[in-house]
């Protein structure tokens, strides 16, 4: 698997297969959490203050304060915050989510999460090809799109081998999906409000359209709780989607799977999927008392929007100038794709 040079910061890394989390002590993760901490702090004073969603003013506020991110001091205790964190807060949103929940979207939605997933990746495929690259890049871009952003492209990659994809064509699919889901943070939840979307609707487009799952969360509980709640399931299920595509694309692509290092592949089951699905089926059950859910539920959104903080001040902006928008439009056309097939569902059928 190729890999990415030390300079270049890394966002929503859920399988911890870009960077390792730094093995260092724990007073060496103190600074970058400290400020990931304040400008969650920072968010949730403006959130009182004006009504704002918490998880987007943290978006802001991080963004904000993207400079930090060449502080070397501050990388342990930010990865921390931006992975970490990130899958024990989706863990614990299974404490605000039922089976029955799940259930309720029904078959349908189901059968759409995977429609949708198939049409992104194909229009990568289409759109590559269209501007003269290889089908193995659209698959690359039209993959982290579809699944899970950044985590899917590494994945993707190691599937597809060096023989068929350059450092450079890793690194900017990395580079755009981040910045691109950082925006639809900001602007998807705006187009279901343009369309007048119910919770439901717009949790389903949220959670079907939005490249990582810090955003979608982010996105869906800054619409409403309820959208949130089904923006998380449905991303999940999108995420859980990783691992057939993955088998799909090595028959595709025949080639025998080499991970440099020693590293292993990625898990077939996110171990916080299962978690996550573990606790909502505890939560069905009603045996967790409502004051204990409450507290999992506050500490989740509390994760989660220092988690956006540090995910937000990581993200490698300034290297999206660099490449050009030629190779971008490859992702922008995958997240198009994505985005109108989840709304045209959602119109239609929800």
């Amino acid at each position: 698997m190729t890999t990415l040079p030390d300079s270049l910061p890394q966002a929503a890394d859920l399988y911890g297969d870009i960077e390792r989390t730094p093995a260092t002590g724990w007073r060496d993760y103190l600074p970058g959490l400290s400020v990931a901490v304040l400008a969650t702090l920072a968010a949730a004073s403006l959130a009182d203050r004006y009504g704002a969603p918490l998880t987007l003013l943290a978006l802001l506020i991080g963004l904000a304060m993207n400079f930090l991110s060449a502080d070397r001091r501050l990388t342990p205790g930010l990865t921390l915050a931006s992975r970490e964190l990130l899958r024990w807060a989706i863990v614990l949103v299974g404490a605000r989510i039922t089976l029955a929940q799940i259930i309720a979207l029904g078959p349908q939605s189901l059968i759409a999460v995977v429609a949708i997933v198939a049409l992104t990746l194909g229009a990568g495929v289409l759109a590559a090809r269209a501007l003269g690259f290889s089908s193995a890049f659209g698959t690359l871009s039209g993959g982290a799109v579809a699944i899970c952003g950044a985590s899917a492209a590494m994945a993707l990659s190691a599937t597809l081998s060096e023989r068929r994809l350059r450092q450079a064509e890793l690194t900017l699919v990395l580079v755009g999906t981040s910045t691109m889901s950082s925006a639809a943070l900001v602007l998807y939840p705006a187009v279901c409000e343009l369309f007048g979307l119910n919770d439901l609707q717009a949790g389903f487009v949220l959670g079907a359209s939005i490249h990582d799952v810090a955003q979608t969360l982010g996105a869906g509980y800054a619409f409403s709780p309820a959208a949130g709640e089904t923006a998380t399931i449905v991303k999940l299920a999108r995420v859980a989607l990783l691992a057939p595509v993955l088998a799909l694309v090595a028959l595709a692509f025949p080639a025998p799977l080499k991970i440099s290092g020693g590293k292993r592949a990625a898990p077939l089951l996110p171990w916080f999927v299962a978690g996550f699905f573990v606790v909502a089926g505890i939560n069905s059950t009603g045996i967790i008392p409502v004051a204990v859910s409450g507290l999992a539920a506050d500490a989740s959104s509390w994760m989660l929007a220092v988690s956006v903080a540090a995910t937000a001040i990581r993200s490698p902006l300034g290297e999206i100038l660099k490449a050009g928008p030629k190779p971008l439009l490859v992702g922008v056309v995958a997240s198009l794709t994505s985005l109108s097939a989840a709304l045209a569902f959602a119109l239609l059928a929800l």
